[in-house]
């Protein structure tokens, strides 16, 4: 994905143009023949997957909806309150 975003080809506004899946799916073709990924379900249900984690840890480091959790930035860890 990486590759696409920085060809450029697939970039929009929002994230990639119609299309990508394929392209990507062309790609992991190359570098992984025995893999036989199709874009359509296997690439395209991990990218919501990454994507509903990715909004879980950038809400936690934003410090929306953490509950308690956070990240200390000197020890660079987690950190959560006590339950008391």
């Amino acid at each position: 994905m990486v590759d696409l975003y920085n060809v450029g080809t697939f970039n929009a506004n929002t994230g990639f143009k119609v299309g990508y899946l394929n392209e990507l799916e062309k790609l992991l073709e190359k570098v992984l023949p025995q893999a036989m990924l199709k874009a359509k379900p296997n690439l395209k249900l991990r990218i919501r997957t990454l994507k509903r984690d990715w909004s879980i840890i950038y809400d936690m480091r934003s410090g929306k909806n953490n509950s308690g959790l956070g990240w200390d930035e000197h020890r660079q860890l987690v950190v959560a309150e006590d339950a008391s």
